[in-house]
């Protein structure tokens, strides 16, 4: 008798669902808490609390809905065959068009344009709803209705485009990859990240946002100097128009080697009244840069994708597994879907660790740009942001050490008090 596999998959979702609810529902205790932290008291306004807190309970009530809608949708097209029913069919739509349901590559393309549609078709209430209810009702929300629509179907055009030469891609290096597969598809990906990286700063992200050069004045001045005093090879420095969809705030950069970028949000622009606040938003994001934050991540990305596959390999042949979830034949894409399921409980143990990491880089940063002598206008642009984005104020310590990359605001602040005591 074989092992059950689909059971023991949909077992572990439901047993998953289970502890991040408990999670879900701690930290909803946390929301709802009626004062703010100590260290935040005399910070952050009552006004500006009693919103965050609106804000953090809305999207908490919608969050254990969405949750619980998908596990049942998961759990069911896993328990009740419906993966193998929908490859067949979408095998059988080929002769109907006139191609070859032969062809893997095109069967594969037909399953995952069926996937895609129903994707679309069971996402987009949860998106409308998220998007034009909860953030207009808490001013966050910018889009109208057209350019909502707008860019959903770029979102699909780019997907047509991009997503067959890739697909088809994976299925020839696993078909013809023989001993040495894992290594071939290793590199195709790390390649394709490489070539993603570059060509979407330049020409993806401007079909979606205007990007126009920071306006020379004193902002600009100072983040060139700050890059110049340590060595960061800044070739430009723009500013993104993200008030046209959100009134959210951030800043980023990226690029390779001698060729960095800058990235500020217009919203960012228009909070942070003081460009002290900005620049030592900058100097934390140049911290990461400084320290190799970037690198290490990148490289341990290429190592975890490269286990991956290797696991994918030992795996891809066996009948057992397959046949655990419905399937008479062996797939390449249904072989990928079914070994991501099956390794779920080490995504989960390695994503908690790689927020451990996550967290202390961004202390690490915190405190690059404090020795820098931004450690007051650091501290008030991230009170700043918090307030600006109406962050959750009170948080579980349990939910934000599994669930955050980020440190909480009340944790950043007293590491960079704790960085003052030792000074003094």
């Amino acid at each position: 008798m074989s092992f059950p596999y689909m059971e023991a998959v949909v077992g572990f979702m439901i047993l998953m669902y289970l502890f991040e609810t408990y999670l879900d529902l701690r930290q909803h205790a946390a929301l709802k808490l009626p004062t703010l932290p100590r260290t935040l008291e005399g910070v952050i306004s009552q006004e500006n609390f009693e919103k965050s807190r609106a804000y953090s309970i809305d999207k908490s009530h919608f969050h254990f809905v969405h949750e619980c809608v998908t596990i049942l949708i998961d759990s069911a097209i896993l328990f009740f065959g419906i993966l193998p029913w929908f490859w067949k069919k979408s095998g059988n739509f080929l002769p109907l068009v006139g191609l070859n349901e032969e062809n893997e590559i095109l069967h594969t393309l037909s399953f995952l344009a069926g996937v895609t549609i129903w994707s679309q078709i069971t996402d987009l209430p949860f998106t409308l709803y998220s998007t034009f209810v909860i953030e207009a009702r808490h001013g966050f929300n910018k889009q109208t209705i057209w350019l909502f629509i707008r860019d959903l179907i770029k979102g699909m055009c780019l997907a047509i485009l991009l997503g067959p030469p890739i697909v088809s891609a994976i299925i020839w290096i696993v078909q013809k990859g023989g001993p040495y597969l894992a290594i071939y598809l290793w590199a195709f990906m790390f390649v394709l990240s490489l070539v993603m990286m570059t060509i979407y700063p330049v020409l993806i992200a401007p079909l979606f946002n205007k990007f126009t050069p920071l306006p020379d004045g004193e902002l600009r001045l100072k983040i060139e100097k700050l890059a110049s005093s340590l060595k960061f090879p800044l070739k430009k420095l723009f500013v993104v128009d993200g008030s046209t969809r959100s009134s959210h705030s951030n800043a980023y950069m990226y690029g390779f080697f001698k060729n960095k970028r800058i990235v500020l949000y217009d919203t960012l622009i228009q909070q942070c009244k003081n460009d002290e606040e900005i620049v030592a938003v900058i100097a934390h994001e140049l911290g990461h840069w400084k320290l190799n934050h970037t690198m290490y991540s990148f490289i341990a990305v290429q190592i975890l994708t490269f286990l991956q596959f290797g696991g994918y390999t030992l795996v891809r042949n066996s009948t057992d597994l397959f046949r655990s979830f419905g399937f008479d034949t062996q797939p390449v894409l249904i072989g990928l879907i079914i070994f991501q399921h099956t390794v779920i409980p080490l995504q989960h143990l390695v994503s908690f660790a790689l927020n451990l990491v996550s967290r202390s880089f961004e202390f690490q940063a915190d405190a690059f740009a404090k020795k820098l002598g931004y450690g007051s206008a650091l501290r008030a642009g991230l009170v700043k942001l918090q307030e600006e984005n109406l962050s959750a104020m009170n948080t579980d310590p349990w939910y934000s050490a599994y669930h955050y990359s980020h440190p909480p605001l009340v944790e950043r602040l007293a590491a960079l008090d704790e960085a003052d005591k030792k000074e003094q």
